[in-house]
């Protein structure tokens, strides 16, 4: 799953990719965007590291790019932008809020409203290319009868691209969204915006035209988090009380990173279970409704071909209870067939058979 951090030059982007990233990146030659792996921040595996002291604990992990900024209405760079959010899986499309006369901002001024519309304006054009382009193509063609499902639906699209509405607006079926797979078009993608405010705001939560940014973004049902990325960076630098007291002092309940992290999830519909021992706890990172069996092969293809049962226990319980033996005691330990549909936060253990 990779994710992609987009926005304007010197909004905070690259700020926000080393908090997420601690610094651990390389960067790709083709597109100049800076890549890593990063472990999601999960309480849940620190609790239960905790509890058994295994020789290994593994967060789930997720790839972040850091796509270079678009520069409205300058052809340079733009094909490295729209290749490198092409490839992306959902984005985190960041915005300034924040005043900095030391960090000039491209367009003059700090308009939140007007720079998300911008970059947003050029991936709806990217894709009405495209699907006018496919259209053109079908409508040429001797085989148009055969694509004349995949014509209808185009033609759709162009109509709600050209009225400027991203594609995720619209209601597709499960056929639809296969025909639209290998477009890789971008309004599709699942978006979060993250507003980066300056320091004097993080009490109030305040930044220019901020009913006008809510009001975008809950009409178009994209997810909206408020944070400032270079206290968010001071803050990582940080442990133990003196971590805690710090965000006290700023009013700051949950760290950024950690918010972050849960909004993407809900958003991609993704959900994490976890498997203990003395050897490892490891959280595994699955999509939501998925079955036991079908959880299993995200472990290992051979316990998904020999599932005989899932072994589950609540997160709560084990934590409140502390071992297995008091789990069994209490009669909270369950037995799960193939189709059982695994749940967010449960430890589960697989009996397979090959």
């Amino acid at each position: 799953m990779q994710l992609g951090l987009i926005g304007l030059p010197l909004v905070g982007k690259t700020t926000l990719f080393d908090l997420l990233t601690e610094g651990r990146h390389r960067e790709t030659v083709q597109s100049k965007a800076s890549v890593a792996t990063v472990k999601i921040p999960d309480r849940r595996v620190d609790l239960l590291s905790n509890l058994f002291q295994p020789k290994k604990t593994t967060y789930a992990q997720l790839e972040i790019v850091d796509i270079p900024g678009l520069v409205p209405g300058s052809d340079k760079g733009a094909s490295s932008f729209l290749n490198a959010v092409r490839e992306a899986d959902a984005l985190v499309h960041v915005v300034r809020a924040f005043v900095g006369d030391n960090v000039p901002h491209v367009e003059g001024d700090i308009d939140p409203i007007r720079d998300i519309e911008l970059v947003n304006y050029e991936l709806l054009l990217a894709d009405l290319e495209l699907v006018e382009k496919r259209v053109a193509r079908i409508k040429e063609g001797k085989k148009k009868h055969q694509n004349q499902e995949e014509l209808i639906l185009l033609e759709r699209l162009c109509g709600v691209l050209g009225e400027g509405r991203p594609i995720a607006s619209l209601e597709l079926g499960d056929e639809e969204k296969n025909l639209l797979r290998n477009y890789q078009l971008l309004t599709i993608k699942p978006m979060l915006i993250v507003v980066n405010i300056g320091e004097e705001h993080l009490r109030d939560g305040e930044f220019p035209r901020r009913e006008e940014v809510l009001q975008y973004a809950a009409e178009r049902g994209i997810p909206l988090l408020v944070m400032s990325a270079r206290i968010e960076a001071e803050i990582a630098e940080l442990e133990g009380d003196e971590k805690a007291l710090f965000m006290q002092d700023l009013g700051i309940e949950e760290p950024g990173a950690v918010r972050l992290a849960r909004t993407v999830y809900q958003l991609l519909g993704l959900i994490s279970f976890f498997t203990v021992g003395k050897d490892e706890v490891k959280a595994w990172t699955i999509q939501e409704g998925l079955t036991a069996r079908k959880a299993a092969g995200k472990i290992h293809s051979d316990i998904e071909r020999g599932f005989i049962r899932a072994e589950v226990v609540n997160f709560e319980d084990m934590v409140k209870w502390g071992s297995m033996t008091r789990i069994k005691e209490k009669g909270l330990f369950r037995l799960e067939g193939k189709e059982y549909v695994v749940k967010d936060g449960e430890i589960i253990h697989f009996r397979f058979n090959v």
